[in-house]
């Protein structure tokens, strides 16, 4: 009897580092066309090495969100499309931390964890239902809604609302 249950031991045993490490795998594909951003730091969910790279049809595949308002950038009334940003960090798994924006340029800025959290920030690949070439601020540019509050009317968040982004890093 004890060679059995050894072996019905061994089984299970195996059978739950198995399940264990099907249930931890990576969710994340890896990226078939150009990368337009990369996510690094405190992130658990990567594809390429220890960091999460997103192409555009990557970022398409995400729940579509919308943002009509005008901006200090902008003439008129603009639609951004794009991902909530609080979708893509839970996307790669990330800690408690805050952002830290960089353009393609290497501009930087802080993006407090609080903008990730709710559904104001917004990762916009799109405006006015076209793609954002780097001159139109593009490819990736965070924007909030500010018409909608006059706290996104306000120094703080403009600074926030970077464009040309292609890196995101979650600090600890």
């Amino acid at each position: 009897m004890t060679g059995l249950h050894n072996a019905v031991t061994g089984a299970l045993l195996t059978m739950s580092i198995l399940w264990g490490v099907a249930a931890t795998a990576n969710p994340l594909a890896a990226p078939e066309g150009p990368v337009l951003l990369r996510i690094s730091g405190d992130i658990t969910h990567s594809n390429v090495g220890a960091e999460a790279h997103f192409d555009r049809e990557m970022l398409e595949e995400f729940d579509k969100t919308s943002i009509t308002t005008t901006t200090i950038w902008t003439e008129g009334v603009q639609t951004f499309t794009g991902v909530a940003l609080v979708d893509l960090v839970e996307a790669v798994g990330a800690g408690g931390g805050d952002l830290t924006a960089t353009a393609l340029n290497d501009y930087a800025v802080e993006v407090p964890r609080a903008d990730a959290s709710d559904d104001h920030a917004l990762l916009a690949f799109e405006r006015n239902g076209k793609p954002m070439s780097i001159r139109e601020k593009g490819p990736l540019w965070i924007v909030y809604p500010y018409d909608s509050d006059p706290k996104f009317q306000s120094e703080v968040y403009y600074s926030r609302s970077i464009w040309q982004l292609d890196r995101l890093e979650v600090t600890r």
